[in-house]
């Protein structure tokens, strides 16, 4: 195989193993920190809310619950943070294989039948070093991980990053169209005030 195509590949599944495993820390950091964060600023706001009114309001008190209801949801991964953590780890050992073949091949301006029997061994190691299920937001987070806290200029160098199709998350736009069509229905249901007062008597009639 032309080393240059083969560096390309390497480049490939290197992006696929590097970003799985900091999906991997990211759901990891997620379950052992969150919950911490959500009692601090539920402590603190409890606090502040006998000296300012605004904060002891219902709607206040709501989203303050509804963040607790949030915190029970990452309790359902306390159980197995720790096996996201070793795949992230063993994910991260075979990157830094990937690395150093990569390096190797790019040196000696060639890949070899060891290389490539290197490379199909990573794969096939890759896929049952994986964790099937992630908690909410970790792939934004890792997302960060990767692209911003990485180093990741070897990869980039034969497998070209775009910043909006690669470095946002996909998710990130759906949010976008849906606040945007929240927004939009608002603003047009603000313009039409007879159909607000029209559900109003359905409901009451209800």
């Amino acid at each position: 195989m032309d080393h240059q195509v083969a560096l390309k590949l390497i480049a490939e599944k290197a992006y696929d193993i590097g970003y799985t495993a900091k999906l991997h820390f990211s759901t990891y950091d997620i379950v052992e920190k969150a919950p911490g964060w959500i009692g601090l600023i539920s402590l603190v706001i409890g606090v502040l809310a006998l000296y300012i009114d605004f904060l002891a309001a219902k709607h206040v008190s709501a989203l303050i619950t509804v963040i607790g209801i949030c915190s029970l949801y990452i309790t359902y991964y306390a159980d197995s943070k720790e096996r996201y953590f070793q795949s992230g780890e063993k994910l991260t050992g075979l990157l830094n294989q990937l690395k150093d073949m990569s390096a190797r091949c790019k040196s000696d301006q060639q890949f070899t039948p060891a290389d490539q029997a290197e490379l199909d061994r990573i794969t096939a190691d890759f896929g049952p070093a994986c964790q099937r299920k992630h908690i909410l937001f970790s792939g934004w987070l890792a997302h960060k991980k990767f692209f911003w806290d990485h180093q990741i200029g070897w990869i980039a160098e034969h497998r070209e990053f775009s910043f909006f199709r690669d470095k946002i998350p996909f998710s990130v736009y759906a949010l976008l169209v849906v606040i945007l069509i929240a927004v939009a229905g608002g603003s047009w249901l603000a313009t039409h005030p007879e159909l607000l007062l029209s559900l109003k008597e359905v409901c009451t009639h209800e």
